[in-house]
Protein backbone atom coordinates (compact mmCIF):
# COMPACT_ATOMS: atom_id res chain seq x y z
CA UNK A 1 0.00 0.00 0.00
CA UNK A 2 0.79 3.44 -1.00
CA UNK A 3 2.17 5.80 1.55
CA UNK A 4 -0.49 7.93 2.88
CA UNK A 5 -0.11 11.39 1.21
CA UNK A 6 1.33 14.58 3.50
CA UNK A 7 -0.95 16.50 5.83
CA UNK A 8 -2.82 19.37 4.27
CA UNK A 9 -1.22 22.00 5.97
CA UNK A 10 2.03 21.20 4.18
CA UNK A 11 -0.37 20.88 0.98
CA UNK A 12 -0.79 24.86 1.69
CA UNK A 13 2.54 25.90 2.24
CA UNK A 14 3.35 23.61 -1.23
CA UNK A 15 0.88 25.90 -2.92
CA UNK A 16 3.12 28.50 -2.43
CA UNK A 17 5.23 27.08 -4.98
CA UNK A 18 2.61 28.01 -8.33
CA UNK A 19 5.25 25.16 -9.89
CA UNK A 20 4.28 22.78 -8.13
CA UNK A 21 1.78 21.04 -10.24
CA UNK A 22 0.94 17.97 -8.43
CA UNK A 23 0.20 20.61 -5.30
CA UNK A 24 -2.25 22.28 -7.13
CA UNK A 25 -4.12 19.07 -8.89
CA UNK A 26 -4.36 17.73 -5.07
CA UNK A 27 -5.89 20.96 -4.25
CA UNK A 28 -8.25 21.75 -7.42
CA UNK A 29 -9.36 18.05 -6.75
CA UNK A 30 -10.52 18.60 -3.41
CA UNK A 31 -12.05 21.84 -3.68
CA UNK A 32 -13.21 22.38 -7.12
CA UNK A 33 -15.83 19.84 -6.78
CA UNK A 34 -16.95 21.94 -3.37
CA UNK A 35 -16.76 25.08 -4.48
CA UNK A 36 -18.88 24.48 -7.86
CA UNK A 37 -21.30 21.98 -6.10
CA UNK A 38 -22.06 25.15 -3.52
CA UNK A 39 -22.42 27.39 -6.18
CA UNK A 40 -25.57 25.00 -7.88
CA UNK A 41 -26.76 24.64 -4.42
CA UNK A 42 -26.93 28.73 -4.44
CA UNK A 43 -28.88 28.43 -7.44
CA UNK A 44 -26.61 28.95 -10.54
CA UNK A 45 -26.72 27.70 -13.58
CA UNK A 46 -23.91 24.93 -14.70
CA UNK A 47 -22.13 27.51 -16.68
CA UNK A 48 -21.91 30.24 -14.30
CA UNK A 49 -21.05 28.19 -11.25
CA UNK A 50 -18.12 26.55 -13.24
CA UNK A 51 -17.38 30.17 -14.05
CA UNK A 52 -17.27 31.26 -10.45
CA UNK A 53 -15.61 28.17 -9.37
CA UNK A 54 -12.59 28.96 -11.82
CA UNK A 55 -12.94 33.03 -10.48
CA UNK A 56 -12.60 31.74 -6.39
CA UNK A 57 -9.81 29.17 -7.08
CA UNK A 58 -7.88 32.16 -9.24
CA UNK A 59 -8.51 34.26 -6.41
CA UNK A 60 -7.10 31.48 -4.27
CA UNK A 61 -4.25 30.90 -6.29
CA UNK A 62 -3.29 34.38 -6.18
CA UNK A 63 -3.13 35.26 -2.70
CA UNK A 64 -1.15 31.57 -1.71
CA UNK A 65 1.60 33.87 -2.34
CA UNK A 66 1.53 35.45 0.49
CA UNK A 67 -0.56 33.10 2.22
CA UNK A 68 -0.10 32.58 5.98
CA UNK A 69 -1.84 29.35 6.88
CA UNK A 70 -2.68 29.67 10.92
CA UNK A 71 -4.75 26.79 12.52
CA UNK A 72 -6.03 29.22 15.66
CA UNK A 73 -7.16 31.19 13.02
CA UNK A 74 -9.82 28.56 11.73
CA UNK A 75 -9.91 26.01 8.85
CA UNK A 76 -8.37 26.51 5.45
CA UNK A 77 -12.08 25.46 4.38
CA UNK A 78 -13.44 28.44 6.33
CA UNK A 79 -11.50 31.20 4.75
CA UNK A 80 -12.20 29.71 1.01
CA UNK A 81 -15.68 29.68 2.32
CA UNK A 82 -15.53 33.42 2.96
CA UNK A 83 -13.74 33.98 -0.71
CA UNK A 84 -16.83 31.95 -2.40
CA UNK A 85 -19.09 33.95 -1.08
CA UNK A 86 -17.87 37.24 -1.77
CA UNK A 87 -17.56 36.21 -5.45
CA UNK A 88 -21.23 35.12 -5.17
CA UNK A 89 -22.11 38.17 -3.58
CA UNK A 90 -20.24 40.33 -6.11
CA UNK A 91 -21.44 38.43 -9.03
CA UNK A 92 -25.64 38.57 -7.98
CA UNK A 93 -25.09 42.32 -7.53
CA UNK A 94 -23.81 42.16 -10.90
CA UNK A 95 -27.04 40.57 -12.47
CA UNK A 96 -28.84 42.83 -10.90
CA UNK A 97 -27.68 45.60 -13.05
CA UNK A 98 -28.02 43.50 -15.79
CA UNK A 99 -31.01 43.58 -18.47
CA UNK A 100 -33.47 41.79 -18.34
CA UNK A 101 -34.56 39.59 -20.93
CA UNK A 102 -37.64 39.29 -22.61
CA UNK A 103 -39.83 36.37 -22.32
CA UNK A 104 -42.91 35.69 -20.70
CA UNK A 105 -43.49 38.79 -18.18
CA UNK A 106 -45.61 37.04 -15.16
CA UNK A 107 -43.19 34.12 -15.01
CA UNK A 108 -40.28 36.28 -15.28
CA UNK A 109 -41.73 39.02 -12.29
CA UNK A 110 -42.39 35.76 -10.12
CA UNK A 111 -39.01 34.88 -10.48
CA UNK A 112 -37.78 38.08 -9.63
CA UNK A 113 -39.72 38.46 -6.49
CA UNK A 114 -38.15 35.34 -4.89
CA UNK A 115 -35.30 36.06 -3.15
CA UNK A 116 -32.12 34.18 -3.82
CA UNK A 117 -31.05 31.73 -1.01
CA UNK A 118 -29.12 32.85 1.68
CA UNK A 119 -25.56 31.15 1.98
CA UNK A 120 -25.47 28.79 4.48
CA UNK A 121 -22.25 27.62 6.24
CA UNK A 122 -24.14 24.29 7.44
CA UNK A 123 -24.52 23.17 3.66
CA UNK A 124 -20.96 24.26 2.92
CA UNK A 125 -19.44 22.24 5.95
CA UNK A 126 -21.87 19.26 4.90
CA UNK A 127 -20.76 19.06 1.49
CA UNK A 128 -17.26 19.54 2.55
CA UNK A 129 -17.82 16.36 4.00
CA UNK A 130 -19.69 14.60 1.48
CA UNK A 131 -16.31 16.09 -0.96
CA UNK A 132 -13.89 15.14 1.19
CA UNK A 133 -15.18 11.19 1.82
CA UNK A 134 -15.58 11.18 -1.88
CA UNK A 135 -11.73 12.89 -2.39
CA UNK A 136 -10.31 10.46 0.37
CA UNK A 137 -11.90 7.03 -1.09
CA UNK A 138 -10.79 8.34 -4.35
CA UNK A 139 -7.32 8.28 -3.37
CA UNK A 140 -7.36 5.13 -1.14
CA UNK A 141 -9.15 2.91 -3.88
CA UNK A 142 -6.12 3.63 -6.39
CA UNK A 143 -3.71 2.22 -4.00
CA UNK A 144 -5.55 -1.16 -3.19
CA UNK A 145 -6.87 -4.31 -5.22
CA UNK A 146 -10.15 -4.57 -6.26
CA UNK A 147 -11.00 -7.79 -3.69
CA UNK A 148 -9.74 -5.24 -0.71
CA UNK A 149 -12.04 -2.06 -1.92
CA UNK A 150 -15.00 -4.45 -2.09
CA UNK A 151 -14.40 -6.31 1.42
CA UNK A 152 -14.27 -2.55 2.69
CA UNK A 153 -17.35 -0.95 0.62
CA UNK A 154 -19.64 -4.00 1.20
CA UNK A 155 -19.31 -3.98 4.78
CA UNK A 156 -18.70 -1.02 5.50
CA UNK A 157 -20.43 1.54 3.35
CA UNK A 158 -23.50 -1.15 1.92
CA UNK A 159 -23.22 -2.47 5.81
CA UNK A 160 -23.29 -6.23 4.87
CA UNK A 161 -22.21 -9.12 6.94
CA UNK A 162 -18.93 -9.84 6.47
CA UNK A 163 -19.76 -13.66 6.56
CA UNK A 164 -21.90 -12.85 3.63
CA UNK A 165 -18.96 -10.60 1.50
CA UNK A 166 -16.03 -13.16 2.46
CA UNK A 167 -18.44 -15.80 0.73
CA UNK A 168 -19.18 -13.64 -2.23
CA UNK A 169 -15.31 -12.57 -2.62
CA UNK A 170 -14.14 -15.56 -1.81
CA UNK A 171 -12.24 -14.56 0.95
CA UNK A 172 -11.76 -15.50 4.55
CA UNK A 173 -13.62 -13.49 6.78
CA UNK A 174 -10.58 -12.42 9.08
CA UNK A 175 -9.60 -10.91 5.38
CA UNK A 176 -12.81 -9.37 5.11
CA UNK A 177 -12.26 -7.19 8.45
CA UNK A 178 -8.56 -6.80 8.41
CA UNK A 179 -9.62 -4.96 4.56
CA UNK A 180 -12.11 -2.88 6.18
CA UNK A 181 -10.15 -2.07 8.96
CA UNK A 182 -7.29 -0.66 7.02
CA UNK A 183 -8.77 1.22 4.85
CA UNK A 184 -11.10 2.83 7.18
CA UNK A 185 -8.23 3.30 9.33
CA UNK A 186 -6.47 5.08 6.06
CA UNK A 187 -9.24 7.02 5.00
CA UNK A 188 -9.45 8.59 8.44
CA UNK A 189 -5.83 9.28 8.38
CA UNK A 190 -6.78 11.07 5.05
CA UNK A 191 -9.88 12.95 6.26
CA UNK A 192 -7.77 14.03 9.42
CA UNK A 193 -4.73 15.82 7.63
CA UNK A 194 -7.80 17.15 5.09
CA UNK A 195 -9.35 18.99 8.38
CA UNK A 196 -6.29 20.20 9.92
CA UNK A 197 -6.37 22.57 7.03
Amino acid sequence: MADIPPTRASLLVRLRDPEDGAAWREFVDLYTPLVYGYLRKQGLQDADAADLSQEALGAVAGAMGRFEYDSAKGAFRNWLFTVVRRRLLNWRLAQGHRVTGSGDTVTQELLEQRPAPAPDERQWDEEWERRLFAWACGEVRRTVNDATWQAFWMTAVEGRRGKEVAAELGMSVGAVYLARSRILSRLRALVRSAEEM
